[in-house]
């Protein structure tokens, strides 16, 4: 076969989430299917930046206004975009719609995104959705029969050794600050938990209303044992999730939560939501809190602080829940879609 994938999206300087799952399927697939020819398809912004391609099934092409048509089996758009049919057959990967139910962004970006979704499910064939609680939001906000999806999860990459390095009383959060993340209850949460225990915020400080929780952070009694680190490289991110004893993700909306996956393969033990797709992806492996009660983050964050065995208990459970959670299981599951598409 011949597949297009829009690689748009894998051209970034500080790859997280959609970045990420684009490059590990774009390489993954090229690997694993070394019969088959791929096609790397970038937006006129980002061909100058495309990487030449290191599999000798890879081409790079470019899309122009209007799409070309390609001469393709099967158009993969990687991120829930499709501005017209460019192959015989398409298929879009949804990893949320939370600009559609919340008001986490803009008004301007929420029009500009609910369009793009819904010309996306118009114009597809079958979805992936990256998980259960995202494929019943793409059937129930797209009208998108619940037959022609399918969930593919996203996957993570486990430690390859691990480093001699001491736990610390520390609590761990990764993601971009910002109104969604729920960042603000957590930095609150700080006030009711001992005062040797530090909070660690990674990720950009450049997320919708981020100067909120800044200004929170600056007026905090606890402010003195909070810190802001901006955007983390893997390699230092890498080091953190080694250091910290807690990992707290009590996000209001996510489709799938890459960051829970990412600290149970390090051996953390994680408290995050009941709600949204994180009561999924956290399984049993995780403590689940709501998230907008500030009193519960509290309560599970010093639960965990005072009870070691527990944590112990979590981090084991968390370890081999990630283990079913793999950049190749993506891979495959996605082949298989295309098989079945392409008949």
């Amino acid at each position: 076969m011949r597949i297009a994938l829009d690689a748009t999206y894998s051209i970034d300087a500080r790859p997280s989430g959609i970045a990420i799952y684009s490059r590990e399927l774009m390489a993954g697939l090229a690997a694993q299917e070394r019969g088959h020819e791929f096609l790397h398809c970038y937006r006129p912004k980002q061909w100058r930046k495309a990487p030449r391609p290191l599999a000798s099934n890879v081409r790079n092409r470019l899309l122009l206004p209007p799409l070309r048509t390609f001469s393709a089996d099967i158009y993969h758009a990687l991120n829930q975009r499709v501005d017209k049919r460019p192959a015989k057959k398409v298929i879009s990967t949804f990893h949320d719609l939370f600009v559609m139910t919340g008001e986490y962004s803009t008004a301007e970006y929420r029009q500009r995104f609910t369009e793009q979704a819904r010309g996306a499910a118009r114009l597809s064939d079958l979805i992936n959705a990256v998980s259960e609680f995202t494929k019943r939001q793409v059937e129930e906000l797209l009208g998108f029969e619940r037959s022609r999806i399918r969930v593919v999860p996203h996957g993570v990459r486990a430690p390859a050794s691990i480093p001699a390095t001491s736990r610390e009383k520390m609590i761990l959060f990764v993601g971009a600050l910002q109104r969604r993340k729920n960042v603000e209850r957590l930095v609150a949460a700080m006030d009711y938990l001992p005062a040797d225990w530090r909070l660690v915020l990674a990720g950009s400080p450049a997320g919708f209303q981020a100067d909120r929780i800044l200004e929170q952070i600056a007026q905090s009694g606890r402010r003195e044992q909070i810190t802001v680190t901006g955007y983390v490289p893997p390699s230092e991110l890498e080091q953190l999730y080694w250091r910290a004893s807690i990992f707290a993700f009590p996000s209001l909306d996510e489709g799938f939560g890459i960051p829970v996956i990412e600290a149970m393969a390090h051996g953390l033990p994680v408290v995050t939501s009941n709600r949204s797709a994180l009561a999924e992806v956290g399984g049993g492996a995780a403590l689940q809190v709501n998230p907008e009660d500030t009193g519960a983050i509290a309560a599970a964050l010093s639960r965990l602080i005072d009870d070691a065995p527990l944590r112990n208990e979590l981090a084991h459970a968390g370890l081999k829940h990630a283990g079913q959670f793999s950049w190749e299981r993506s891979v495959r599951e996605t082949w298989t879609v295309y098989s079945e598409l392409s008949g």
